[in-house]
């Protein structure tokens, strides 16, 4: 960070989708708006050592005190999003943009007697029907070609148009096809009108009735034999579904709304808002919030709709959530309620109406605000984490909290995963000054065991018979095995007082003394300490219960994550074992079946439809995995699908 802004982002903090960004200064105020392919490739560049920059590109970073971004689907829509903004915000350090390189947009020339349809970046042409902006000169001549197929409208200049009409010859355009206008001599004024009017009225809504009436007609063509006119009704289907597909950020120009998008975890959640006007984003918006116990989805809308609406503001008739709240009905009256009060004159202009996309445009914009709230969390949870003034903190509470001599520096954390008994495996994660140390993770594996507290008091011992290995060289241990470090000052468990006291005995069993051992229990998210007959409770939002649950999650992804690697090894090994059944059909088995858990619970007849195993193979499969029904039977009942049962719900990778 030589030479550069002292507030520089890390740069795993951006993520590398496409989208835009806004560079703003110590009020808020945005002075650069800019698209990119990959935000964090570009946002490097301004980084980049200052006397390296343009001065005016180090004016304009010298002047920032921080930036953000919104992730895109495609760098189309961050194109489309990047001028939505720039017309909103006026940035000072876009007027070069916004003078030299305007945006192309669609035109209709609905005023003329036979309007046109062309591509224009002047927006002022007076009765013109504007539909756009586009991302390139180059997509707004796609887009032409693809709705002339369907809706053949004048695409002819004026002269060309005046010309054909005064002498009675078709105007050049016409003559090769590329014109559908009266000029052509195919079609009247008023007939070429009402092509026009069906395009504008396509473009304007993106109405699939339009596609499903142009499939209806071309099945009539083909069962009738006019299969060239059934080719050409096809034909024009592909182009307005090309047509559509080139429109997942812009809505139909009527669109007014607010769109919420929710992604959480266990530990937080983060909301999205996308303001949507006239069919453009028009602002974004995103914040986390700490979760209580066993709120829903459904909760979290509720308390992020009234926290935006109550503080007022404009409020649209439609709001679009990922998850309705169990009270949807009333939210609904309190929001149609204040948008009346809102109003200029008092009067209900319409019931606000809360409802969830299940397909079309909103559905593809929800996709879009739902990465933006996991962006939002992941950066949340990782500054939050790397932070070293927050993570003192953190390990400063927990040692106020457990009574400790001094913080836990070195933290290690065990779970134990397996699937109904069986493939029992245990993991080891370590924190070191409150951020992983991957390299010295651990794995177990157990043999058997008759409950999770006998697995923890398996691994313990295992792991304490070598506490102190770091003492002595590798060649001194007696075989060649990677060696743990240092003592930790805290050891966690996975469970509450019945895994503690496993642990424990462990401990007591090997003379183990001067390390802190702790349980967090999942369902209150309770510090239990040995003998204690009660819990420590540590604040819901505090730091150093953060921190003590992103171990506890760690511990459980690398401990399922290790046991499924186990599970599908040996369902792998149990098949080979079966005559008939070499590597190449076991390959193709889990391929077809996508899943160990989805082949374990297949039928013979499910099994019986793969390529090279016949029925009686198939029940040798069947009877081997103790899976779906043996006879290979179309009518035979599955049974029930293995679960994983394990002490935890995996967390965050």
């Amino acid at each position: 960070m030589a030479n550069t802004v002292s507030w520089r982002p890390k740069a795993g903090d951006i993520p590398t989708q496409p989208g835009v960004y806004r560079w703003r200064d110590e009020r808020g105020r945005v002075l650069y708006v800019g698209k990119a392919k990959n935000l964090r490739a570009r946002l490097s560049n301004y980084f980049a050592p200052l006397p390296s920059l343009h001065e005016r590109t180090r004016r304009m970073v010298l002047t920032a005190r921080s930036v953000d971004w919104t992730v895109v689907g495609t760098d189309i829509e961050a194109l489309q999003l990047e001028y939505t903004w720039i017309k909103e915000f006026d940035p000072p350090f876009n007027v070069k943009f916004r003078d030299d390189k305007t945006y192309p947009f669609m035109a209709i020339t609905l005023a003329d007697e036979a309007p046109r349809v062309m591509v224009s970046r002047n927006t002022k042409i007076k009765g013109a029907k504007y539909f756009g902006p586009f991302p390139k000169i180059w997509a707004v001549h796609d887009t032409i070609d693809l709705m002339i197929k369907v809706f053949p409208i004048r695409t002819c200049s004026d002269s060309s148009y005046k010309k054909a009409m005064e002498t009675g010859k078709p105007c050049f355009p016409g003559q090769i096809g590329r014109c559908g206008g009266p000029c052509s001599g195919r079609v009247t004024v008023e007939e070429h009108r009402a092509i026009v009017d069906e395009f504008v009225r396509f473009m304007g809504s993106y109405d699939r009735k339009v596609i499903a009436e142009r499939q209806r007609l071309m099945k009539v063509a083909a069962e009738e034999q006019r299969y060239e006119e059934a080719a050409m009704y096809r034909d024009q289907v592909g182009a307005l579904e090309a047509v559509l597909e080139k429109s997942a950020v812009v809505l139909r120009d009527s669109v007014d709304l607010d769109l919420f998008a929710v992604a959480e975890d266990e530990l937080a959640a983060a909301v999205q808002l996308f303001t949507v006007r006239g069919g453009r984003i028009r602002g974004a918006r995103a914040w986390v919030l700490d979760k209580e116990i066993d709120i829903s989805t459904g909760d979290i809308v509720e308390q992020a709709v009234q926290d935006v609406y109550s503080k007022g503001g404009d409020l649209p008739r439609e709001i679009v959530v990922p998850a309705l709240p169990d009270d949807a009905e009333a939210l609904e009256t309190w929001l149609t309620d204040l948008r009346r009060e809102g109003s200029a004159d008092g009067r209900v202009r319409g019931r606000v109406a809360l409802h969830t996309p299940e397909r079309g445009d909103k559905a593809n914009l929800m996709q879009t605000a739902a990465i933006n709230a996991g962006q939002a969390l992941m950066l949340y949870k990782t500054r939050r984490s790397a932070d070293f003034a927050t993570r003192s903190t953190a390990l400063a509470d927990i040692q106020e909290a457990l009574g400790m001599d001094e913080a836990p520096l070195r933290m290690e954390c065990y779970d134990v995963s397996h699937l109904q008994g069986t493939n029992i495996v245990a993991s080891m994660v370590v924190f070191e000054d409150g951020l992983p140390r991957k390299d010295q993770y651990r794995r177990f594996s157990i043999p058997s065991s008759t409950d999770d507290t006998e697995s923890i008091h398996q691994t313990l011992t295992r792991r304490l018979a070598r506490l102190d290995d770091e003492l002595a060289p590798v060649e001194e241990v007696g075989e060649q095995r990677k060696r743990f470090a240092y003592r930790p000052n805290l050891l966690i468990v996975d469970g509450g007082q019945p895994q503690v006291a496993a642990a424990q005995r462990a401990m007591d069993d090997l003379g183990v003394t001067g390390i802190q051992l702790c349980g967090i229990a999942k369902r209150l998210e309770e510090i239990w300490l040995p003998d204690d007959d009660f819990p420590v409770i540590l604040p819901r939002n505090s730091d150093a219960l953060f921190l003590i649950q992103r171990i506890r999650d760690e511990a459980h992804r690398f401990a399922i994550t290790f046991q499924r690697q186990k599970r599908k090894k040996d369902v792998a090994t149990q098949l080979s074992e079966i005559p008939g059944l070499g590597a190449a059909r076991v390959a193709m088995l889990l391929k077809h079946f996508g899943s160990v858990s989805r082949l374990k619970t297949a039928t013979a007849h499910d099994i019986a439809e793969v390529k090279g195993i016949g029925p009686k193979l198939a029940d040798s499969i069947v009877a081997t995995l103790g899976g779906g029904t043996q006879a290979a039977n179309p009518a035979s009942t599955e049974e029930p699908a293995d679960t994983l049962v394990s002490t935890t719900t995996e967390g965050e990778a």
